[in-house]
């Protein structure tokens, strides 16, 4: 499944730009190139910009870090509700209560990676179990459509935004 197959049918238009954001490439190879190079990205940050905000009330890296995880982590939940439920219909959720209540400044760097990265594996070993018959399910979070394999593409696209705008905004 690569994300230029999937229609504009099997999600909400806001998630279009994750979406183009992803190279190409299978989902799997998607989420096992966005550890890496996420892990990279962000083990690459001098030890200045982890608690930098470029604009009061804008979140900090450890915040992105720890919201990138978050949202993967209901995105993944999405995945696996749609994939082994009919017409599934789920709650959304609110990002910035998310990060307010997570307290990423509290964290450190290397507790911050580790939960990314066993995050991405725990998603990575769910969307390698998927068939494709579960990878098209759709059902409803948020009021939004969305299938199981848009679900993994926007994981991936959410993540590449985040890093272009630390790169953009906080280096």
């Amino acid at each position: 499944m690569l994300p230029s197959t999937i229609q504009p049918s099997e999600f909400n238009p806001y998630y279009k730009h994750y979406i183009a954001l992803v190279e190409n490439v299978n989902l799997v190879q998607a989420l096992e190139k966005g550890l890496n190079t996420t892990t990279a990205f962000f083990e690459s940050l001098p030890d200045s910009v982890w608690n930098y905000q470029y604009a009061i009330g804008k979140w900090t890296p450890k915040d992105i870090l720890q919201h990138i995880a978050d949202t993967e982590r209901v995105f993944a939940y999405r995945a696996l509700y749609f994939a082994r439920s009919n017409n599934a219909e789920l709650k959304g959720f609110d990002e910035n209560i998310f990060a307010e209540n997570a307290l990423a400044s509290n964290k450190t760097i290397g507790d911050l990676l580790q939960n990314y990265t066993l995050v991405r594996n725990a998603t990575l070993s769910l969307y390698r179990n998927f068939n494709e018959t579960q990878l098209m399910q759709i059902g409803q979070a948020n009021g939004s459509v969305m299938s199981v394999r848009a679900a993994g593409f926007v994981i991936c696209g959410h993540e590449i935004h985040h890093c272009n705008i630390i790169t953009e905004r906080y280096l």
